[in-house]
C-alpha cells in the first residue's frame, strides 16, 4: 500500500465520507442509548459504543457480501432492530430495587449500540467494502477517523433529545422505519414475495415498522401506567 499515492488518500476520503453519510441513523441510536446514562458516563458511552460499533463494522465489512446472501438474516436483524427501538423508548423503572450500577448501564448502552449498528450497517458496509477493495489498512484508517465525527453527531443529537423529549419517539420511529425496509429487502423474503412486490412493499413495510414501535412504546409508557393507576385505586 503506497501511502504517498493520491489514490490511497482519495480512498480514505471516500470511506470517511461514506461512513459519515451512512451513519446518521447510527448517531441517533448512540444518542438514544446513552441519554439515560449518568452525565459522567455519557461521553464514555458514546466513545466506547462508537468504537465497538466501528470495530464490528470493520470485521463485518470483510464478510458482508456473503452474509447478505443468507436468507432471512436481514429479516432476523429487522426483528432485533424493532426490539431495540421499543427498548430505547420504553419507560425505565424508577424503583430503587431495580436501579443498576453505572457500569452495568454503560455496558448495556454499548451492547445496544453495537447490535443496532451491525443490524443497520449490513447494507451500508457494502459501499465501504467496494472502496476499500479488500484493504484492511484503508478500513482501519478510514473508519477510525470517522469515530470522532460520529461521536460529535451523537452528542448534538443527545442534547436535542434532552431538550425536546418528543424527539425520542421520532428516533424510535426512525429505527422502526429502517427495520421495516430491512425486512422486505431480505433475500429470503424477496424470494417468497417476488422482487417487484418486495420493492413495492418497502414504503408500506417501513410505515408499519415505525407504527409498530410507536404503538408498542405508547402502550408500555401510557397504557400500562394507566392500568397500574387503576389497580391502585381499586385497592
Amino acid at each position: 500500500m503506497d501511502f504517498n499515492s493520491p489514490a490511497f488518500w482519495l480512498a480514505i476520503g471516500q470511506i470517511i465520507w461514506i461512513n459519515i453519510l451512512l451513519s446518521g441513523d447510527n448517531a441517533v441510536v448512540i444518542a438514544m442509548a446513552c441519554r439515560s446514562l449518568p452525565p459522567k458516563s455519557r461521553m464514555w458511552g458514546m466513545i466506547l459504543g462508537a468504537g465497538l460499533a466501528v470495530g464490528l463494522r470493520i470485521v463485518f465489512t470483510g464478510i458482508v457480501t456473503t452474509l447478505m446472501e443468507i436468507p432471512y438474516l436481514k429479516a432476523a436483524g429487522a426483528v432485533a432492530l424493532l426490539y431495540i427501538a421499543v427498548d430505547l423508548v420504553r419507560p425505565k423503572s424508577e424503583d430503587v430495587n431495580d436501579t443498576v450500577s453505572a457500569a452495568d448501564t454503560l455496558w448495556r448502552a454499548m451492547v445496544t449500540i453495537a447490535v443496532a449498528d451491525v443490524v443497520m450497517s449490513l447494507d451500508n458496509v457494502i459501499a465501504i467494502a467496494a472502496v476499500a477493495k479488500g484493504s484492511w489498512v484503508l478500513l482501519f484508517i478510514g473508519l477510525g477517523i470517522s469515530i470522532p465525527m460520529i461521536i460529535a453527531g451523537s452528542a448534538i443529537i443527545m442534547a436535542l433529545l434532552d431538550r425536546f423529549p418528543l424527539l425520542v419517539w421520532a428516533g424510535a420511529g426512525l429505527l422502526g422505519w429502517i427495520a421495516g425496509e430491512l425486512f422486505v429487502s431480505d433475500v429470503g423474503v424477496m424470494r417468497n414475495l417476488g422482487t417487484d412486490l418486495a420493492h413495492r412493499m418497502e414504503i408500506p413495510s417501513a410505515i408499519a415498522g415505525a407504527a409498530f414501535v410507536v404503538a408498542v412504546g405508547a402502550w408500555l409508557t401510557f397504557g400500562r401506567r394507566k392500568a397500574h393507576v387503576a389497580s391502585e385505586h381499586a385497592e
